[in-house]
């Protein structure tokens, strides 16, 4: 211790002694516990994102390959989902124009004046093609006028759309020019067609010419609001759900699998960035950062090609159905849903697939001792789809608007996760399968051992062909059933006649010259045909005309009456009393045009009434009477080609002069000469002649809805385009499998193995996925489609024909995949690839 007078001098020149300090220190805080890692932030994130891109662009030829193979990958897939996008705006503005041209509508008819227009229906077919038309003439200065042409077109003269105008010129069209005996005046715009390969004419006749039409009408204003109908059946509505789905859901799958391409190379990259101090989470972010540029740079492809493509398919026709170029564009929500969830679906699969690898300073380790992948959450997501389709069996579209929609949601969800788990459990059926594997040829160890060692890849190749497989099943069985309900037996028979067409004649000799000239043109055998005109009981002291019973007169020669009814024997100058249809016609969906009279008045030697008023009523007091010959015999009714049943009166032209017929309605019913090419256009020729307007009719024992044959062609046209997809995303996988493994490739070339041994077992390891695959789809695709069938009401019916048919296409797909990969796999398997930069 010391104090101030100590008497020494210290260093700094104080004088006293030295003294001795103590000095205690203050007591120091507990060290703080080491804080937890943060998480990085958005700025963090986006510089790795970045680095991960330069490193796509700037990491030399191998970079560059993934990066190359990764865009063109995505791009296929996007390119298709861009014209799935454009879907609802194809349909929207193909439907406003087809309500823009309507010419008809649910209300009253105005009276003819100057401002309406008369017309009539005019369609006709030319061979395979459909031809929409319509004769017309004016009313009066005024007159509405069609979209797309600038006015009524004068008598003699018509508008054509452009595509029958070029089919009209051709050689193709020589026969059909005659069917047209108008100059052409123009050409009808876009605004006027529902697409631009449309059939589309408008043609002027004179007033006159009206009389002889059966079915014309007034109209004062063009378009109607709507022509949607009740909206479509739930059977369709399942079908059209079905197809989004089942072509949507491949291309989704191989555009997650396109972001994983050139893994391995890359984690080796990866591997580098560990040994100059990124951690783990680092070079995650990297990889995401380099799959991000990858697939905005497919985005950017895709975009391309669906504008290359857009000017192709435009104008382009495909079953029945075309688009104009402006009509191929994607809804903006849509549009900006693709933008962004292909990109984040890049990262997101990237960061799963990272997750089990261990990227090391040293190298990477792929599960060296890898864990058994597990099942019970791949069996969970088509448990899952089951769950959600079962309680819709038997109630689909059976619930109200609001409650349908959300039951399309629910299919549409049960659906993706049935199909979605069946792709899932591909992964693990290949690793259970494959490590069961032993002895064999040189090339099936190669292949299994390949196997063994990365099955997750092959099975990730042919996930795409196995979900898509696995809902074309379900969707063909589910087509076969859709299809047996929009099939109607119509009760006609081809095998009797072959054409029909109704005629309005103002007397019974027009209707017999009309038969004749038919009878002549070329390729027709012959004419069965009926002229029909009403008979009525006379009316004694009847005052209102309503009271009076009709029944119906029918004039044809006996090979037509025996068409009519079943007659025991005939010869000119026979009538015949044919009694009314049977009673249950109408409920086997047979229509019975002549009704049974309210009091049976036609009997052998009864007198009947000929005259009827303008409004078709009986006349009272002056009448024009007839009697039927005492002679006539009864018969019972019989169908005729077209379906229908006619009862009444049936005389023969030697017993009824067919001139007498005041007001008749004539049918021609005609066997056509199978050995003349185009015998159908000749008569369809002929009957120009005698009506403007007149609708040849062939005659088919069955029909299908209009609303199901427009799916049917949509669906066939997205499966090719899914079809040739998948094609060529298996093609780009299979090319990018082969340059991972060059250097292996190569190795193996230079210690002597042969190329047919390497060739054969890069095709026994493509087969071996494809087969487990194709198996596991049949399963899947059964189980979804009794699904369907059990939601629509239906028992199971498998299409083996179909399903035969779909597995062969999946199959065919692969081997043609795995033929066009053995060139550049010969080309790789050189010494040469063993160098190294």
């Amino acid at each position: 211790m010391s104090g101030p007078d100590d008497g020494h001098t210290g260093p700094g020149g104080h004088t006293g002694q030295a003294t001795l300090t103590l000095r205690t220190a203050p007591p120091q805080p507990p060290a703080p516990a080491p804080e937890p890692p943060q998480r990085p932030g958005i700025a963090r994130w986006a510089a790795d994102l970045a680095m991960g891109g330069r490193f796509a662009i700037s990491g030399g030829r191998e970079s560059w390959a993934r990066t190359i193979m990764t865009a063109v990958g995505v791009g296929l897939g996007v390119t298709l989902l861009l014209f799935a996008a454009c879907v609802p705006t194809m349909d929207a503005e193909r439907t406003a124009r087809a309500n823009a041209i309507a010419a008809f509508g649910f209300g009253e008819e105005p009276k003819p004046g100057p401002g309406t227009v008369h017309l009539a229906q005019a369609d006709t077919d030319f061979r395979d093609m459909d031809i929409s038309g319509m004769v017309m003439a004016p009313d009066g200065e005024g007159p509405p006028h069609p979209p797309g042409v600038s006015g009524v077109p004068a008598a003699g003269e018509m508008y054509v759309s452009p595509a029958l105008k070029k089919l009209l010129a051709s050689d193709e069209g020589k026969l059909l020019r005659d069917r047209f005996p108008y100059r052409v005046a123009g050409v009808i715009g876009d605004s006027g067609l529902s697409g631009p390969t449309e059939l589309r004419y408008y043609a002027g006749i004179t007033p006159k010419q009206f009389d002889s039409v059966p079915s014309s009408y007034h109209l004062d204003t063009w378009g109607a609001t709507d022509t949607s109908g009740d909206g479509l059946d739930p059977m369709l509505v399942l079908l059209v759900i079905m197809g989004c789905v089942v072509l949507l859901l491949p291309v989704l799958i191989f555009i997650a699998t396109a972001t994983r391409f050139g893994g391995e190379r890359r984690d080796r990259r990866l591997a580098a960035l560990r040994l100059v101090g990124a951690d783990i989470r680092m070079t995650r972010r990297i990889a995401a950062g380099e799959s991000l540029f990858g697939s905005v740079l497919g985005l950017a492809v895709g975009a391309t090609l669906f504008l290359l493509l857009r000017e192709a398919v435009g104008g382009a026709s495909m079953m029945n159905l075309s688009f104009f170029t402006s009509d191929i564009t994607p809804t903006l929500p849509l549009a900006l849903a693709i933008a962004l969830t292909v990109p984040a679906s890049a990262v997101a699969v990237t960061l799963i697939a990272l997750r089990a690898i261990a990227i090391e300073p040293l190298g990477v380790v792929r599960n060296a001792t890898p864990k058994r992948r597990r099942l019970w959450w791949r069996l969970l997501l088509p448990l899952l789809g089951v769950g959600m389709l079962a309680p819709l069996a038997g109630g689909f579209g059976a619930t109200s608007s609001g409650g349908g929609d959300f039951q399309a949601y629910q299919a549409a969800a049960g659906a993706v996760l049935l199909l979605i788990g069946t792709t899932a459990l591909l992964p693990w059926m290949v690793e259970s399968v494959v490590e069961r594997f032993g002895k064999g040829p040189v090339p099936w160890q190669l292949a299994t051992r390949r196997l063994q060692l990365s099955s997750g890849t092959a099975a990730r190749a042919v996930s795409g062909i196995t979900v898509a497989v696995a809902g074309a099943i379900a969707l063909q069985m589910l087509f076969a059933s859709v299809q047996s309900h929009s099939t109607e037996k119509t009760d006609q028979d081809p095998n009797r006649a072959q054409l029909s067409m109704g005629m309005v004649v103002d007397n019974g000799a027009q209707a017999r010259d009309a038969f004749d000239r038919l009878g002549a043109t070329k390729g027709v055998r012959s004419v069965l045909g009926v002229t029909q005109d009403q008979i009525s009981k006379p009316s004694g002291k009847a005052k209102d005309p309503a009271d009076i019973p009709t029944d119906s007169l029918t004039v044809a020669d006996c090979p037509a009456l025996r068409e009519l009814a079943h007659l025991k024997s005939c010869r000119d100058g026979d009538v015949f009393v044919v009694g009314a249809p049977p009673a249950d016609a109408e409920a086997d969906g047979e229509v019975a045009y002549a009704p049974p009279p309210q009091v049976p008045f036609a009997k052998p030697g009864a007198q009947v009434n000929l005259s009827f008023d303008d409004e078709g009523m009986p006349t009272i007091g002056k009448q024009k009477l007839w009697t039927i010959p005492s002679s006539a015999t009864t018969a019972k009714p019989r169908k005729d080609p077209t379906g229908t049943y006619r009862s009444g009166v049936f005389a023969t032209p030697g017993a009824f002069d067919i001139t007498q017929l005041a007001d008749p309605q004539a049918v021609a019913m005609m066997r056509m000469d199978p050995k003349v090419p185009d015998a159908n256009e000749y008569v369809r020729n002929a009957s120009v002649t005698i009506d403007p307007a007149m609708d040849v009719i062939q005659i088919s024992g069955f029909s299908q809805s209009d609303d199901f044959q427009t799916i049917r062609n949509v669906l066939y046209i997205g499966a090719t385009a899914t079809l040739l997809l998948i094609g060529a995303s298996m093609i780009v996988t299979t090319l990018e499998q082969l340059r991972d493994r060059k250097r292996l490739l190569s190795v193996l070339v230079a210690f002597g193995t042969r190329r047919s041994t390497l060739s054969w077992s890069v095709l026994w390891q493509t087969a071996i996925p494809v087969v487990l695959g194709l198996a596991l789809s049949v399963a899947g695709g059964l189980a979804l489609g009794t699904l369907l069938l059990k939601m629509v009401g239906e028992e199971m019916a498998v299409d083996w024909a179909g399903l035969a048919m779909m597995t062969g296409i999946g199959a065919g797909v692969i081997v043609l995949v795995t033929l066009a990969s053995l060139p550049p796999l010969w080309r790789m398997m050189r010494p040469e690839g063993l160098r190294s930069e």
